[in-house]
């Protein structure tokens, strides 16, 4: 009996065996078995989360430090010695009672291009 190449027996010789072959168990996931990890939008949300703010301060400068301590009374002081701010809560904590922040209006933004706009 002959046998032809694309008739039956796919696993013992030849062919492709079950598709895919090379024995990786994620069939079907695409781009390196990494599941659902694209970049797409949204996800975790790197930026702009302050969570160490509601467990309270912990100054990482000597001039963090002196102010979290009451040694520094205002900012003023911190200005007339050409001190440098390396942390914003220094800035909160002498400002917080008169920050305060405003939506005045978002609107979208186009790109004029060459080729026409683009959004």
């Amino acid at each position: 009996e002959i046998q032809m190449a694309d008739s039956g027996a796919a696993g013992s010789r030849g062919g492709f065996g079950e598709r895919g072959g090379r024995g990786r168990g994620d069939r079907g996931r695409g781009r390196g078995g990494r599941g659902d990890r694209g970049r797409g939008r949204g996800g975790r949300g790197g930026r702009g989360r302050r969570d160490g703010e509601e467990k309270g301060w912990v100054p990482c400068t000597k001039l963090g430090r002196l102010v979290q301590a009451g040694k520094i009374k205002s900012l003023e002081e911190i200005y007339l010695h050409s001190l440098q701010v390396k942390e914003y809560q220094i800035v909160d904590h002498f400002l917080e009672s008169k920050l305060k922040d405003e939506v005045m209006k978002i609107m979208p933004v186009q790109k004029q291009t060459r080729a026409g706009q683009r959004t």
